[in-house]
């Protein structure tokens, strides 16, 4: 179960962390708040259940990207309807079917780790939880290119003609034709062997990255573990993490 209200708190916590203005935080708020109290975005706002860098939340650090991703896009003065449109790339970008430490699930390629595809299974289920943002085909293109390459110039993984063996595959197959095609052109741009290695096409999508760097390498990985544990998938100090908050 979560606690909405307790949650809410912790927004309003992070955007305090980097000094966010009353007009700002209203602002904010108005573009994330949809996407916020929806019952999967809640789950991932539990660190026990989704522990993403170290013993963050997800959704902590998806919110700390959204925050940030605004920062930027203020400061680059973007107009209104596209800062919205970074600010929601941010909110969607890890939005991963399950959590990934520990999760001891082995994928028959390197290729199809949780580094790889993360970003396509986000695109497929932001599309099917929030299917009001995709009802627009150039915003949906925007939106989910900045989903698939947010990790550059980590690549993503290429949906091409073999297995990526999503864990919302099913969700996948049965994505509308429109969006699913999407999801697929985006992944294969600078298609090399089985990854596409470019990054976003569009301004919203780059300004996210930037901020999804930022708050993973200088907010979240600061253990050696919790560095080690994106490469390897594995993170010794999550379990007694756990058995300390239960």
């Amino acid at each position: 179960m979560y606690c909405l209200k307790n949650n809410i708190n912790t927004v309003n916590e992070i955007m305090d962390k980097y000094d966010l203005p009353n007009e700002d935080k209203t602002k904010l708020w108005g573009i994330i708040y949809p996407i916020f109290t929806h019952e999967e975005f809640q789950r991932r706002m539990n660190a026990l259940e989704f522990a993403h860098h170290a013993d963050i939340s997800l959704g902590y650090h998806i919110l700390s990207d959204a925050v940030v991703t605004y920062l930027i896009a203020k400061k680059k003065k973007l107009p209104e309807e596209n800062l919205e449109i970074a600010v929601t790339i941010a909110m969607f970008h890890d939005l991963y079917e399950i959590p990934w430490q520990n999760s001891g699930i082995i994928k028959s390629r390197m290729t199809n780790r949780h580094g790889f595809t993360h970003p396509i299974e986000g695109a497929i289920n932001a599309s099917v939880w929030y299917p009001m943002y995709f009802e627009n085909e150039k915003k949906s293109e925007i939106i989910i290119d900045g989903i698939i390459h947010h990790m550059y110039p980590f690549p993503v993984r290429a949906l091409d003609e073999t297995p990526a063996e999503l864990n919302n595959e099913q969700k996948f197959k049965k994505l509308e034709p429109t969006i699913k095609n999407l999801i697929i052109s985006s992944s294969m741009r600078s298609k090399i062997g089985h990854i596409s290695l470019c990054r976003s096409k569009y301004q919203e999508g780059r300004i996210m990255s930037t901020a999804d760097k930022y708050v993973s390498i200088f907010k979240d990985l600061k253990s050696l573990e919790a560095q080690k544990a994106c490469i390897t998938g594995i993170n010794k100090n999550l379990d007694s993490y756990k058995r300390i908050r239960k």
